[in-house]
């Protein structure tokens, strides 16, 4: 067997078999498989999709190029992951109340991408924390605090980390086949018990047309069940930034109002208890979703989930008195500026992915892969659809480096928000459940 073998089949539309899959996967992580070879074998997919069996063999195949994790915990392991959005920092307080339920959750997570905000860069906005450990430090953290928020080593799917290079730079990128093994096979290789998937669609997401959302989640959904992993999907709204705040540290900041009872947007909170409902109910912690839904509330209004957060930043060399502490501890950006409309109205819809890329262009994304997160630059306060904004309720406020980034800002928000005089009704937040 080799590469020009596999790609000829491909060309003429030949189906693959698991072991035509695992070859490709091996040689992709060991370098057996060119770059024109694997960009070949991306493109071949994306333009003739390759259909559910054949998805499971290559997430299968991907997975097992890599280490695939062992537990020994007493309860059921469990993750979420999101396609990614605008102030989605969901992560932040679903993993540590889901942990305060008995599960014990391992949420690798990535970095900013486009237009979308990281996770792990909104986790090192945290003084000290570590976001990239090994695999054994990941198991004894999760063993010991019940969660870790942090990235895949080296170690995980390394056939992906590769297959992912080549697709970016040959416009392979959208293949819902290979988005499912790609995202996939990195969350089965953490021998997950359940997993629940967070599809967003609208102008923020990647997937704005919702048929094309829901195409995602249902090969995800079907991906996973097909190889063993209980699993459900949600397709939530991204038409508007999730939280009122869009950036790093001002998302922690957001999330430590949920955590602990201070605040916090209602929306960003709505998809966490969805999700953890969800989840809770897939192993079997919870008798359906809306007890799954109750008990993650109670971990969140107790302390419980707060406690938990505490612990995992902690040990994961971040303060140990972060929760209590935590407005003192996260950095501040230099500048802020609060921008109001130029006309009062009501907000009638958002082009979420220009607020998205006015945070990056403050600093608190990448342009290039080289460049360096500011954590402390992003923006807060942000109106929601529906809202009326005027001089006393601004669009949002602007928090820069300098005020030539902060003019630059709220340029972009001035056209990124479209306003009327009628009313309004807000998208519904959670749009279908997918099982």
């Amino acid at each position: 067997m080799d590469a020009r073998e596999i790609l000829a089949r491909l060309r003429v539309g030949d189906t693959l078999s698991s072991e035509h899959f695992q070859w490709f996967a091996k040689g992709l992580a060991d370098g057996t498989v060119s770059d024109s070879q694997a960009g070949a074998f991306a493109m071949a997919i994306c333009k003739s999709p390759i259909g559910k069996d054949a998805r499971v063999s290559l997430t299968h195949a991907m997975r097992d190029t890599g280490q695939v994790l062992k537990w020994d915990v007493a309860g059921p392991v469990v993750d979420k992951h999101s396609t990614g959005g605008v102030g989605d920092t969901v992560s932040l307080p679903l993993a540590p109340a889901l942990a305060a339920c008995g599960a014990f959750v391992p949420m690798l997570s990535g970095r900013g991408l486009g237009h979308t905000g990281g996770t792990l860069d909104k986790m090192e906005a945290i003084p000290g924390y570590r976001a990239i450990i090994g695999n054994e430090e990941l198991q004894k953290v999760v063993r010991e605090v019940g969660c870790a928020i942090v990235g895949a080593s080296g170690e995980i799917a390394p056939a992906d980390k590769r297959l992912y290079a080549v697709r970016d730079v040959t416009s392979t990128v959208e293949s819902i086949d290979l988005i499912t093994a790609s995202i996939l096979s990195k969350k089965l290789s953490e021998g997950l018990d359940a997993l629940v998937l967070d599809v967003k669609t609208g102008s923020g997401a990647f997937m704005v047309d919702p048929s094309d959302a829901l195409a995602l989640a249902q090969s995800l959904v079907d991906t996973a069940q097909g190889a063993g992993c209980k699993c459900t999907a949600l397709l939530t709204d991204m038409s508007q930034p999730l939280a009122t705040t869009a950036g790093n540290a001002v998302e922690v900041m957001e999330a430590m109002e949920i955590l602990t009872g201070s605040g916090g947007s209602p929306r960003m909170r709505q998809v966490t208890l969805s999700l953890g409902g969800e989840l809770l109910a897939l192993c079997g912690l919870a008798a359906d979703a809306a007890e799954g839904e109750a008990k993650i509330n109670d971990a969140l209004n107790s302390g419980a989930a707060a406690e938990k957060f505490g612990r995992m930043v902690a040990a994961l060399g971040g303060p140990a008195d972060f929760v209590s502490r935590w407005r003192d501890r996260l950095p501040a950006a230099p500048v802020m500026v609060e921008i109001t409309p130029k006309d009062p109205g009501r907000v009638a819809a958002i082009d979420t992915r220009a607020v998205g890329e006015a945070v990056v262009h403050l600093g608190g994304g990448r342009l290039v892969q080289t460049d360096k997160v500011d954590p402390a630059v992003g923006l807060t306060d942000l109106a929601g659809i529906g809202e009326r904004v005027d001089n006393a309720r601004p669009l949002a406020r602007i928090h820069a480096r300098s005020e030539e980034d902060a003019r630059a800002a709220a340029e972009a928000l001035h056209r990124a928000y479209r306003l009327t005089d009628g009313p309004v009704t807000p998208p519904e937040l959670v749009q279908e459940r997918i099982a």
